[in-house]
């Protein structure tokens, strides 16, 4: 199964995340905003860490989701690719697993400055989201 598309786009990194589940797609989502970071394959899980963000609808859970996951890659220098999402009300709850980054030893790809509201799209129905990341 597909995670996620790159889309094009002007100045910024555009991905569509797909799930069978939106919580999925946010996991996905996730997945696309590290991966586009760095080469995922050479990162072992041995690391978890627990995230709880929460949003007044989809969007806003969205943002607060991914903004949180580049917080943690841009503080704690933790580079997470496996994600169990799920909703609880308002919250988003995941448990991620990853590990510390070593530029010596990991394939960096490039830099996400923020995660941004401008075209974002959830599609409960299909599932998939649509974000746009600022490079």
């Amino acid at each position: 199964m597909v995670r996620y598309t790159l889309i094009d786009h002007t100045a910024d990194m555009m991905v569509r995340a797909f799930g069978d589940t939106l919580e999925e797609c946010f996991g996905n989502a996730a997945y696309a905003l590290f991966d586009q970071t760095v080469d995922l394959s050479g990162i072992g899980t041995d690391e978890e860490t627990e995230i709880r963000v929460s949003g007044i609808d989809d969007e806003d859970r969205l943002y607060s989701f991914l903004a949180e996951m580049l917080f943690i890659e841009d503080c704690d220098n933790l580079i997470l690719k496996e994600f169990d999402v799920s909703f609880e009300g308002e919250d988003v709850v995941c448990r991620a697993r990853g590990e510390t980054l070593d530029r010596s030893r990991h394939r960096i790809r490039s830099e996400v400055k923020a995660v941004t509201y401008h075209m974002m799209e959830i599609d409960r129905d299909t599932p998939s989201v649509t974000v746009i990341f600022d490079v």
